[in-house]
């Protein structure tokens, strides 16, 4: 492998990319209920850390950068000369801009209009997509501390329809300690319909089976910490990293790949046993175990 004419250093923390950071609103209009309408902007509540990697030619490592290349010329096409299009023939476009978007429906933009309120227990997690902080702007303060309030103490959510950057959202406007937070919903036609999978027959497991199962998710249960758990293959991908450094980037020896076979159903109860043995057993708990290890995963 070749390896880069620069000074190379060996790096003391992972180069990622934050995307989406929450140092800036990405949305502001006002939530609507009834004839309530409080102020908020929406801030990202999540941010997402990759590894960045660099495109190169192969033969001398030389960064390959991304161009934005016209179909008809193969000429590069500045930012400022793009424009958006919908294609509604074949090689047809209507040119659409912002006002555009903007005209479709003004109020519709600019509001997170709650059309119903809900128990939160009722709505299945699948539905969850992103969430957003939600800010309160001037004048907002009371209203916003009482919608929070009330919808902790109901434990239910407000679903809205929200408009964000050309597209319409389903979400659920929910307390989160002392914040409102948007949450946006998957449509129910987005959702692939559980028949399509291809779920085999099973005979339905034995009494002894299902009560030692039971005692082993109650063994392994843990009071939520979502600090316990951390991205290990991010880890493991930069110490890898850092071994090709500290090799001048030569390849390393391949390593053994490890399969966890499948549970045999004959010897299931077995297994569980073994297992209800390795977590405590006799009904003891087992000490708690650290976020990189196997227990993150069954957790």
């Amino acid at each position: 492998m070749a390896t880069s004419s620069r000074r190379r250093k060996t790096p003391h923390s992972p180069e990622k990319e934050k995307v989406a950071g929450a140092h800036r609103p990405i949305w502001q209009g006002a939530v609507s209920f009834g004839l309530v309408t409080i102020p908020v902007s929406l801030r990202t509540a999540t941010h997402q850390e990759e590894l960045k990697f660099h495109l190169l030619r192969k033969a001398d490592l030389s960064p390959v950068n991304y161009k934005r290349v016209a179909a008809v010329d193969g000429k590069e096409v500045p930012w400022e000369e793009i424009v958006k299009g919908y294609e509604y023939e074949k090689g047809r476009f209507v040119v659409l801009k912002d006002e555009d978007f903007k005209r479709v429906d003004l109020e519709a933009t600019d509001t997170i209009d709650i059309m119903d309120f809900v128990s939160l227990a009722e709505i299945n997690p699948i539905y969850f997509m992103r969430p957003y902080y939600m800010e309160p702007q001037r004048g907002g303060g009371g209203a916003y501390a009482l919608l929070r309030d009330v919808l902790a103490r109901t434990q239910k959510a407000g679903i809205a329809k929200v408009v964000i950057r050309t597209r319409q959202h389903l979400a659920a406007v929910k307390a989160n300690g002392n914040a409102l937070v948007l949450e946006l919903l998957h449509f129910a036609d987005e959702l692939v319909d559980v028949g399509t999978l291809r779920i085999p027959a099973a005979k339905a497991p034995g009494r002894r089976e299902v009560d030692m199962a039971t005692t082993l998710v109650e063994q392994m249960t843990e009071k939520w910490d979502p600090r316990r758990y951390t991205d290990e293959y991010a880890s493991a991908l930069m110490k890898l990293i850092r071994r090709k450094i500290e090799s001048g980037g030569r390849s390393l020896p391949a390593a053994a790949t490890k399969h966890r076979p499948a549970s045999n159903v004959i010897d299931l109860a077995a297994i569980l046993q073994k297992s209800l043995d390795a977590s405590g057993g006799g009904g003891r708990r087992a000490p708690a175990r650290p976020a990189s290890g196997k227990r993150s995963r069954a957790a």
